[in-house]
Formats: C-alpha cells, sequence, structure tokens
C-alpha cells in the first residue's frame, strides 16, 4: 500500500471526532472561522499528544483528497491534517484560514 492508502485505512479503522463545527470560531482565536467541520480521528496520537487531524468536506462519496501541512510560530510545531471529502472550494478557504499571521500551511493533493 502507498501513502494514501495508509491513510484510507487510518480513517477507515478510526472514529472522527467532530470538535468544531463549519462557521464556528476557534476558540482561543476567534477571527479564525473554521471553513468545513474539523476534528481529530479517535484513538490516534500526534507529537502535540492530540489525535491525528481532520478537516470533513462536503463531498458525499469521502475519501482521502490529500494533505495540509502547516508550520505554527505561535505554538512552535508543525502538523499534518487530513482533508477528508473537501472539495477544491473547501481546500482553498481551509488554506486561505491556516495561512494567517502566524501560520503558514501548505497542500499536498492525493496522487
Amino acid at each position: 500500500m502507498d501513502y494514501w492508502e495508509y491513510l484510507e485505512e487510518l480513517v477507515k479503522n478510526h472514529e472522527i471526532i467532530v470538535e468544531r463545527f463549519k462557521g464556528k470560531p476557534h476558540p482561543k482565536y476567534p477571527d479564525f472561522i473554521y471553513p468545513v467541520d474539523y476534528g481529530y480521528l479517535k484513538d490516534t496520537t500526534t507529537v502535540d499528544g492530540g489525535g491525528i487531524d481532520i478537516f470533513i468536506g462536503s463531498k458525499k462519496h469521502k475519501k482521502v483528497e490529500g494533505i495540509i501541512c502547516t508550520v505554527d510560530l505561535t505554538k512552535n510545531d508543525a502538523e499534518v491534517k487530513i482533508m477528508y471529502g473537501c472539495d477544491e472550494e473547501e481546500i482553498n478557504e481551509a488554506l486561505r484560514v491556516l495561512n494567517d499571521k502566524h501560520m503558514r500551511a501548505i497542500y499536498f493533493k492525493r496522487q
């Protein structure tokens, strides 16, 4: 299996917990409005101790579309966020809000 198939397996085998819904502000940063539902994969881990981040888009037939990698100078960290069932507009909106004053993000489309 390749990288993308591994991500599909992670998503398939772990419950998606939605913490923040589309259109709602981030609890600490009210100017940051979520462009799509956002959460994590239950029973997974990342360097920050939380679950693997995932944006859940509006496509009816969902699959891993790609990943967004971020570097955050406020938190002094870097993260990978799965883009799941997101259309092009949703991906571009996620990039727009993630590329803010203290953070930069880049998108890697599934091959």
